[in-house]
């Protein structure tokens, strides 16, 4: 028996949407509305359907468009930083060099200073390699228009996004150097870990305790970090696999609330770092999520 289409693509449609979204929820709903529609087609309307995959593309790619306008007014108020969902994933997804850093933490924020119409150009072109005629389908523009936005929008990512250009391995040891440091308080050791001029960048939703702003240098993300077991004695650091790359788990803090954080290591030493404390946005970090191109 011939497997459904939408079973043999559900892990592709739940990245195209999440790229597109930055939210595990919003992508799961997006997949589900996706589902409920490919459903409803009767036979005669799924024969008629030559290529399913491009086709579920271009259908969840629509909604997730959809679903990203209705987020901006969301997003406008949201209080203090924004950042995206983390996902724990398996080991297999930080192995594919060109999926983990289309996940990575890193690269999701940078999408997020696209518009919803340049995002979802970008994501379709560059990340899943739709030709300009589906893409043009997906957002109701024309093809010409949809090279020019695609032109736009790799420029502005060009200028913006990371170096992905260290192993897996190389992330690992740089991460464990730094959560060395932060749980033994040893600050040289801790600055030895972050590049001089890091910035962190913290999520709270107006919920949890977070900085509002982000913090930028070495020194001022160190003493910033040196407080942080002070929170509770009984805090946890459990390594995990955020987005593709090494992150941390954090459990036992004493405002009851956990962290994840994912970070961005280039030359040795971390870049960026990313916590996640937003309760709401912490519900995926519980079970893998499903990534393929």
């Amino acid at each position: 028996m011939t497997e459904d289409p939408f079973v043999a693509h559900r892990g592709l449609l739940f990245t195209v949407a999440y790229e597109m979204l930055g939210s595990a929820a919003d992508a799961e709903d997006v997949v589900q509305e996706t589902w409920i529609r490919w459903d409803a087609l009767d036979e005669a309307a799924r024969s008629e359907v030559r290529a399913p995959r491009a086709f579920l593309v271009r259908m969840v790619a629509r909604k997730a468009l959809d679903r990203q306008r209705a987020n901006a007014r969301r997003r406008e108020q949201y209080v203090g930083e924004w950042l995206p969902e983390p996902v724990l994933t398996a080991p297999d997804v930080a192995d594919d060099v060109e999926l983990a850093e289309s996940v990575s933490f890193a690269m999701l924020t940078v999408l997020e200073t696209l518009t919803p119409t340049e995002r979802a150009v970008f994501v379709l072109r560059e990340v899943f390699d739709l030709a300009y005629a589906e893409i043009a389908e997906a957002v109701d523009k024309s093809p010409a228009a949809v090279r020019q936005i695609g032109h736009r929008a790799r420029e502005h990512v060009a200028a913006r996004r990371p170096r992905m250009d260290v192993s897996p391995h190389e992330q690992q040891e740089v991460v464990e150097r730094f959560l060395a440091a932060v749980t033994g308080g040893d600050l040289q050791g801790l600055l030895d870990a972050l590049a001089p001029d890091v910035v962190l960048v913290a999520d709270g939703g107006g919920i949890a305790q977070a900085i509002t702003a982000p913090v930028v240098g070495a020194k001022k993300v160190a003493n910033l970090l040196r407080t942080f077991p002070k929170f509770g004695a009984g805090a946890t650091f459990v390594p995990v696999l955020l987005n593709g790359s090494p992150g941390v788990r954090v459990v036992g803090v004493d405002d009851g609330f956990d962290t994840a954080i994912s970070f961005a290591v280039e030359g040795g030493r971390i870049t960026r770092i990313f916590a996640v404390r937003n309760p709401a946005k912490l519900g995926g970090i519980d079970v893998e999520a499903t990534f393929s191109r």
